[in-house]
């Protein structure tokens, strides 16, 4: 394949995304996507916009007939893990863990590498669900579900995108690492994308939002550089997880 070829936007790229950011059974052409590599990261605010309409789908349904706030916030919250295999959640957890579990760049990789999850992980991943469930309770009645889905989706992926291409790689190897450093066009184009698509759901609340967003993703990114030098897949999950939430803050604080 010619290098004019992999170098420009592909629809496969959006197969490529969805079938490494969820577990929704979408074919995939590994050898292209393989080749494309970060190329293909431009197509992550598309796959929230997947992730968040089936959320929001869900929730509008058990909204219609009669389920209360809290318990439709939580199957919408529970929907996005099972979609995404739980992988945001999880790089949550071992950010947390290593993050704060270990002294130095090597011992911190080491703990987010684990399997296990420790204390810090627990108390994130338990906060996250709290403030997201809670979050989108109170939205409920204030705003179309499917909408605040998508926009959410959408933009939260956004920042993954942004942290793979100014963070370094921390490690030589893993998820993140295999994927390759994001290239400016297509960072741009998730940004660009992510942002235009928020604009559309949010209307003139947008800017508090984007604002909040951005603010929380540079503050995170602060935290994995002052720490291990640079990101991991388990720091963009977690970015995601943190970005979420403060759409979602932004959102509740706008129209309460």
């Amino acid at each position: 394949m010619a290098q004019n070829d992999i170098a420009k936007f592909d629809l496969s790229d959006l197969a490529a995304a969805l079938g490494l950011l969820s577990r929704l059974p979408v074919k995939v052409d590994f050898d292209r996507a393989q080749l494309r590599g970060a190329r293909a990261v431009w197509a992550y605010p598309l796959v929230g916009v997947v992730i968040g309409a089936l959320a929001g789908l869900v929730g509008t349904l058990a909204h219609f007939i009669g389920v209360p706030p809290m318990a439709t916030a939580a199957l919408m919250v529970a929907c996005s893990a099972i979609t995404t295999g739980a992988m945001h959640e999880d790089g949550l957890a071992d950010s947390a863990d290593g993050l704060w579990g270990g002294w130095d760049k090597e011992h911190r990789l080491k703990i987010m590498k684990d399997s296990y999850t420790g204390v810090y992980g627990v108390v994130a991943i338990g906060l996250s669900l709290i403030l997201r469930v809670s979050l989108l309770a109170a939205l409920v009645d204030q705003i179309n579900l499917i909408v605040l889905g998508i926009g959410v989706g959408a933009l939260s992926r956004a920042p993954m995108v942004a942290l793979m291409h100014w963070l370094p790689n921390a490690r030589d190897e893993g998820l993140s690492a295999s994927v390759g450093s994001a290239p400016a066009p297509q960072t741009y184009a998730a940004l660009a994308l992510g942002t235009g698509i928020a604009i559309l759901c949010f209307g003139s609340s947008c800017l508090a939002i984007l604002i909040g967003t951005a603010v929380v993703t540079t503050f995170w990114a602060g935290i994995a550089k002052a720490k291990i030098q640079g990101q991991t897949g388990d720091i963009l999950g977690a970015g995601q997880q943190l970005s979420a939430i403060a759409a979602l803050l932004c959102i509740s604080a706008a129209l309460h």
